[in-house]
């Protein structure tokens, strides 16, 4: 695996090492000792996927205090932008973002680390989107910030205005307006 440095400190890029022949591939998609090696201590606990159509924007979410999630994201099917909004408070990049393209054909993956919001948006007709996260999910705990937010200035490359939501990432607090739990 080769873990590659964001503008944003601890989070990381991950290539994995695709061996291909006329079979097709493999590759190991995680593998603990590898991100120990790197200096990464991770217990994932729960496993994620979702099925989206073009044009989606899943986020910007996150999950407070005890219950905050590191997540190692990836798709297994079509694209998508995937953007990590640093969110700790104390740290010289808070409110900066990551915006990095993920598909099955480049196999990239993303750590998010805790303290960050994380969303995508779909670029392909669907994607089929995984992640690893740290931390179990707390209903309670759930947060976000608007997708849409103009200090954030997030370029999605879609057209915001067919954008589809869901009713609840509609109504998120802008930036301004947030106040961070990390």
């Amino acid at each position: 695996m080769n873990f590659i440095n964001t503008k944003i400190k601890d989070v990381y890029i991950i290539e994995p090492k695709v061996f291909e022949d006329n079979r097709g591939y493999f590759f190991e998609s995680f593998n603990q000792k590898n991100f120990e090696d790197f200096g990464l201590k991770y217990n994932f606990v729960q496993d994620n996927q979702s099925k989206s159509s073009y044009g989606t924007v899943r986020g910007l979410h996150f999950q407070k205090g005890e219950h905050s999630q590191a997540k190692l994201v990836r798709v297994l099917v079509g694209k998508v932008l995937d953007v990590a909004v640093d969110l700790r408070k104390n740290s010289p990049t808070f409110g900066q973002h990551v915006a990095v393209e993920l598909s099955a054909e480049n196999n990239r993956q993303l750590l998010i680390p805790r303290g960050f919001a994380h969303g995508f948006s779909v670029l392909s007709e669907e994607a089929i989107f995984t992640y690893k996260c740290d931390n179990f999910y707390c209903k309670e705990s759930e947060g976000g910030i608007r997708f849409d937010d103009p200090t954030l200035n997030i370029d999605w490359q879609i057209d915001l205005s067919k954008a589809n939501l869901s009713p609840k990432d509609k109504e998120h607090p802008f930036f301004k307006d947030f106040e961070s739990c990390f």
